[in-house]
């Protein structure tokens, strides 16, 4: 096994990792702003937490891996 192959592996890994992260941003600021009755005064708050998985799976999946 060469460093090339590892580097593959963890490149798919990390793009599959940002994946993950954008659905279950996506995921999460759905229910945040369908839910804003019962959430009141958090609403922002949530929307901010489930907001940042979202960009940091962005910059995941648009980062280019070093080899």
């Amino acid at each position: 096994m060469s460093s090339e192959e590892g580097g593959f592996g963890l490149t798919l890994a990390e793009k599959f990792f940002g994946f993950i992260l954008v659905i279950i941003g996506a995921i999460a600021t759905y229910y945040t702003f369908t839910s804003i009755d019962t959430l009141g005064a958090f609403t922002g708050f949530f929307g901010f937490l489930s907001i940042l998985p979202i960009v940091v799976g962005i910059i995941l999946v648009t980062a280019k891996t070093e080899q």
